[in-house]
């Protein structure tokens, strides 16, 4: 998936989409779609979400990052937003041991009641020249187990 800076999804691939988007309500894959509400929102991805308390955390960690690095008021809205949502659980703003955000896995129950384990990578053009390129990621996910690698080879 490529995301925006306020990780609005610019573009996703076919596996992504279909993973993602199934069995969600149709308002949250209206424009602009925002994963982070997504993943956590209760009519999203939270009833399927195994650690949803530990995965929301992360999460958050992330966007209390972006926002100590570039306050901005439409990111604090989302993370006001997404904090309201039940099950979704923030703890201190700082973190103690940073080492916490690099590996956090999501795990998740497909529709079709398959149990996947796998992590996302992020990476951003450092060296943009072009602002709207810099504000721009790619999340990777990557399966932990056998099964979900099984799974996403499938």
């Amino acid at each position: 998936m490529i995301v925006d800076r306020l990780w609005n999804l610019v573009t996703a691939n076919a596996a992504a989409l279909s993973l993602f988007a199934t069995g969600v309500a149709p308002h949250l894959l209206e424009p602009p779609v925002n994963v982070v509400r997504l993943g956590v929102h209760p009519d999203g991805l939270a009833p399927r979400t195994r650690n949803l308390a530990e995965f929301s955390e992360h999460l958050l960690v992330r966007l209390q990052r972006q926002l100590a690095v570039a306050p901005d008021a439409d990111l604090q809205a989302l993370y006001d937003e997404v904090l309201a949502y039940p099950g979704v659980t923030s703890h201190s703003p700082v973190v103690a041991d940073p080492t916490t955000l690099l590996f956090v896995p999501m795990q998740f129950v497909t529709d079709d009641g398959r149990e996947l384990s796998m992590f996302s990578t992020l990476a951003t053009f450092g060296t943009a020249l072009d602002i709207t390129l810099a504000e721009l990621s790619i999340e990777s996910f990557f399966p932990t187990d056998a099964a979900t690698e099984a799974y996403f080879k499938a």
